[in-house]
């Protein structure tokens, strides 16, 4: 499988991440079967969190026995700085690990939580001690040899994840929003072009998600009657997957994860593996396609 560089870290990517939130929904033999295929593909990054089951669990047999063929990332949504170290330690026991590859703040929405990540605040607002924010907990980890590098992810407005990395320089990765009905829209609210290209002239390496997203789910589909463990209804013709996967990827995105649900992972990896570039004709189609098509990116999370 291709790799790129993943920014200034020093590490290549293949350009499929393997987004570990699929291993909550098997058993443990079918996850430990899982992640061999996925390593026999030759995937090398693999993202994880607490918030997704499991998963690290699930996870821990496959890293000690291959610890040193898989570049790991895991995330946290604590923003306080002691809450950031407790679940640093959470998750280095739930994953058998000594170390991270790299630790990110996961799913940062609004500019309150960006101000307590980086221990913003002002005499009106505080009540007691002030807290230094998850960043520095997140740098004295790094410090200490815990964690290798920093990362942020988020669904949120393009315009609070570019103001992200221009607060937080210790940032080396972004993970956010990108396939081509988000291409094909006009609008700041879209607009994740423009943190690509921010992302690129800062050296970051960029992490797509909801590569594999059709739109919401419908509102006539009841969470217990839909087909997919996903958040979003996805794509999962492979023609359809093998298009998501190439247009972001053709867009400089570094690697795309796949969409959580196990039953999709087989198919994207085989695009993974065949990955070619698409050309500017086919590029356009696409975005001419996925303009009239829903967000996939919840409104409340665009302030």
């Amino acid at each position: 499988m291709e790799t790129r560089p993943l920014g200034e870290t020093g590490h290549d990517s293949s350009v499929l991440t393997f987004g570990a939130i699929a291993l909550n929904f098997l058993e443990q033999d079918e996850a430990n079967e899982m992640m061999q295929d996925v390593l026999d593909a030759g995937v090398n990054h693999v993202d994880v969190a607490p918030t997704y089951g499991d998963a690290e669990l699930k996870l821990a047999p496959t890293l000690e026995d291959h610890r040193d063929e898989i570049f790991l990332g895991c995330k946290t949504q604590e923003r306080t700085y002691y809450g950031a170290w407790g679940e640093l330690h959470k998750s280095l026991d739930r994953l058998g690990v000594d170390k991270l590859d790299l630790y990110q703040f996961h799913a940062v929405t609004n500019y309150d939580e960006l101000r307590a990540i980086t221990g913003d605040y002002s005499p009106e607002m505080a009540q007691g001690d002030h807290d230094p924010g998850a960043l520095q907990a997140f740098v004295e980890a790094k410090e200490e040899g815990l964690i290798d590098h920093i990362g942020l992810t988020s669904h949120g407005d393009p315009a609070l994840i570019r103001s992200a990395i221009d607060r937080m320089p210790e940032l080396e990765t972004v993970m956010f929003p990108y396939n081509y009905t988000l291409a094909g829209k006009e609008g700041p609210e879209y607009d994740y072009d423009a943190v690509l290209e921010k992302a690129h002239e800062e050296g970051l390496g960029t992490l797509c998600i909801k590569g594999f997203a059709k739109g919401p789910w419908p509102d006539d589909v009841p969470e217990d009657e839909r087909p997919y463990n996903t958040w979003y209804e996805p794509y999962d013709d492979p023609e359809e997957l093998e298009e998501c996967l190439r247009f972001s990827l053709s867009q400089g995105m570094t690697t795309i994860p796949n969409a959580g649900d196990p039953k999709l992972v087989p198919a994207i990896l085989e695009a993974a593996q065949h990955y070619e570039a698409l050309d500017d004709e086919a590029q356009d189609e696409l975005r001419a396609r996925g303009a009239g098509g829903d967000s996939p990116v919840p409104t409340t999370y665009i302030e």
